[in-house]
């Protein structure tokens, strides 16, 4: 059976990546499920998620200074709060992931990390984590004239 997490992600400065991975894995572990899928959501128009290197955090600072550059805060922008770069950072990274579980953990490259893409903090963000194991991924997601090798 399926098991979402709401979890809320305090973030510490106007644009960072926050590292989620741990939280990410927790809910796996929580959830029982040791093969699978994990969905990840932001709900929020000025955050997203991505999947990154979390070895080196030059990593993370060149993906926001270019964001930066690709969307910077000071454009001619048409939306009254003073955000409108925020909103187009967040839909350039979109705002949902979908990741294998494997051993009962995200199955992620060596180097990589699930970071919360905060472009309008700081602020308390929520985070759903929905995690389907791999039998109910399996049987539920796939119709039944699939199932019968139609």
């Amino acid at each position: 059976m399926s098991v979402t997490d709401r979890i809320t992600v305090i973030t510490r400065s106007r644009e960072r990546l926050e590292d989620v991975t741990y939280v990410v894995n927790e809910a796996i572990q929580r959830s029982g499920a040791q093969e699978g899928i994990c969905h990840l959501f932001v709900p929020h128009t000025t955050a997203g998620i991505i999947v990154n290197e979390n070895a080196d955090p030059d990593v993370l600072r060149d993906i926001l200074e270019k964001l930066n550059d690709l969307v910077p805060a000071s454009g001619s922008y048409h939306h009254a709060e003073g955000n409108a770069h925020a909103h187009i950072k967040a839909s350039l990274v979109g705002q949902s992931l979908t990741l294998p579980v494997a051993g009962g953990k995200l199955a992620l490259g060596q180097w990589q990390g699930v970071f919360l893409a905060e472009f309008d903090g700081p602020r308390d963000r929520t985070l759903v984590i929905t995690v389907i194991p791999a039998s109910e991924a399996h049987e539920e997601s796939v119709p039944e004239e699939y199932r019968r090798g139609a």
